[in-house]
């Protein structure tokens, strides 16, 4: 199966254990922002931002495993992956917003990125195939 092109940010993250990991931040191609600061990349995980620019919904998609890449994305964003489930069940509670979709593997990740539009998630960058266009 072919995925269409998405879009990505690299992230590096020099403070891992096991050296630099270096994370993709991924969006489905339809996304007409092709740059996103730290501080919207964190609005958009905590649902403090529900919309792209142009309007259309952001669904955010999240790494369900407890893993290096996981905890290295929300240690980039400055809060634990604790803290962000705090976060979504506070707003999921007040009925502010729904918590991220939660995907086992960073396969799952980058293919439901590229079907779903408005699609916004994270991956290792060794993980983001030859279909996807870099736009860093």
């Amino acid at each position: 199966m072919s995925l269409p092109p998405i879009i990505i940010v690299t992230v590096l993250l020099a403070s891992s254990a096991y050296g630099q990991l270096q994370l993709a931040v991924i969006a489905h191609p339809e996304v007409a922002q092709d740059t996103i600061s730290k501080g919207q990349l964190l609005d958009y995980f905590t649902g403090d931002i529900q919309r792209w620019p142009d309007g259309k919904p952001v669904l955010v998609m999240d790494l369900g495993e407890k893993g290096e890449t996981r905890n290295g994305f929300y240690r980039f964003l400055g809060k634990r992956p604790s803290r962000m489930k705090s976060i979504w069940l506070r707003k999921m509670l007040s009925g502010e917003s729904e918590p991220p979709e939660s995907l086992a593997t960073e396969e799952e990740v980058l293919a439901r990125v590229a079907q779903t539009p408005g699609a916004l998630g994270f991956v290792r960058h060794s993980q983001v195939s030859d279909a996807v266009a870099c736009c860093c």
